[in-house]
């Protein structure tokens, strides 16, 4: 305490002043999986490293696989993701790679399951967690994403499993919206899950995306992405994601599939840029951008053009069919392509890990590789 005098009208007053330090005490939770959440976030994110996306649903997965004359039944689904796993030096430029739950149980026709398989090649198990989209009521054809109900249990037996990772993915369609309670469900639900799998040893990758579905231009496309991204951090933090042990896998900002102005690779890295740097908090640990239905050429030249500069955040890529296009044509059954299938899967690996560097240069092109993956209304 502080005697201080003052002068009023002649009178000396003499007042007792006491210091008052208010003491917060804040609490740091230190979680059981801090230490190996940073270190799985850390080196998936190493320089010239993505994610490889193999998590199609069954009937996704088959349908690609009968759309190159191969009949959907889990043999042969294991055939196909055993052909990629296992393809050589793949560990090189793919530091993750995301599985559906049936292939994370599943094993090589030698007995190596494919967890043991992957971590042989130094590449991070991970596993989709969602239950798929449903129709959101009271909206305008809109969607939500279902899964919440049992993913505590479920995330502790995949990480039990061999999982170190995992993905949800939740989806926004400008033309059928997007309305405030649609934005609001996405990313509130990324947010849940994102604190429940952290929680239970698992990255998680945060997946906003935003469906080309539409004739929008980029303009209108990086006004709804502001809005969606804003929700979804503003969530994350309200549930205390820790960003530095979390993956954002974003859209690339650019026009709608049916927008008849097309922009360069320069354009949409100029805005996709934009967007992050106003949204985007620099501790995140990576943004893993999903191709959405663009070329195998296009999203690589896209992610190229985002690492020209410096960024605060390792800028990559988690591709399926961007990685998986030409590879899934080119064995389409056949044992004797499994080979010549996985050099193709490889050179692709490595074509977007330089594009990660900022290093791509295109050479020559199949048509497989510059035509269009878009679907529209794309169910994964």
């Amino acid at each position: 305490m502080a005697a201080l005098t003052a002068q009023f009208a002649g009178v000396a007053v003499t007042a007792r002043v006491t210091k008052s330090h208010a003491k917060r005490n804040l609490a740091v939770r230190a979680g059981k999986y801090d230490d190996e959440l940073l270190e799985t976030a850390t080196k998936m994110t190493m320089p010239g490293k993505g994610i490889l996306a193999m998590d199609e649903s069954n009937a996704t997965c088959g349908g690609r696989l009968e759309g190159v004359g191969v009949e959907n039944i889990e043999e042969n689904r294991r055939r196909y993701r055993e052909l990629l796993i296992t393809a050589p030096n793949l560990g090189e430029h793919i530091g993750g790679a995301i599985l559906f739950e049936e292939t994370l149980y599943q094993s090589c026709a030698d007995g190596t399951s494919f967890v043991d398989a992957l971590k042989a090649q130094g590449i991070y198990p991970g596993i989709k967690v969602d239950k798929g989209l449903r129709p959101l009521a009271n909206s305008n054809g809109e969607s939500w994403c279902q899964g919440m109900d049992d993913l505590a249990d479920r995330a502790a037996a995949y990480y039990e499993q061999g999982a170190r990772f995992c993905k949800w993915r939740s989806v926004v369609s400008i033309p059928q919206g997007p309305s405030k309670i649609a934005v609001r469900d996405c990313a509130y639900g990324l947010a849940r899950y994102a604190a429940v799998c952290q929680n239970a040893g698992l990255v998680p990758i945060v997946e906003p995306e935003i469906l080309l579905d539409g004739d929008h231009d980029i303009e209108r496309n990086f006004e709804v992405a502001s809005m969606v991204w804003a929700e979804t951090f503003k969530y994350l933090a309200d549930n205390n994601v820790a960003f530095d042990r979390m993956l954002l896998k974003p859209s690339m900002v650019g026009p709608g599939a049916d927008c008849p102005k097309r922009n360069t690779p320069e354009e949409v890295a100029e805005a996709t840029l934009r967007m992050l740097n106003s949204r985007v908090p620099p501790q995140t640990a990576g943004i893993m951008f999903l191709s959405g239905g663009l070329s195998e050429l296009d999203s690589t030249l896209y992610l190229n053009a985002m690492n020209q500069a410096p960024n605060p955040w390792h800028v990559s890529f988690s591709y399926a069919r961007a990685l998986q296009n030409t590879v899934i044509k080119t064995w389409a059954g056949n044992d004797e392509k499994v080979g010549e299938a996985q050099a193709i899967l490889v050179r692709r690996a490595k074509e977007n890990g330089m594009a990660q560097l900022g290093k791509f240069v295109a050479g020559e092109v199949s048509d497989s590789e510059s035509e269009s993956t878009y679907q529209k209304n794309y169910v994964y």
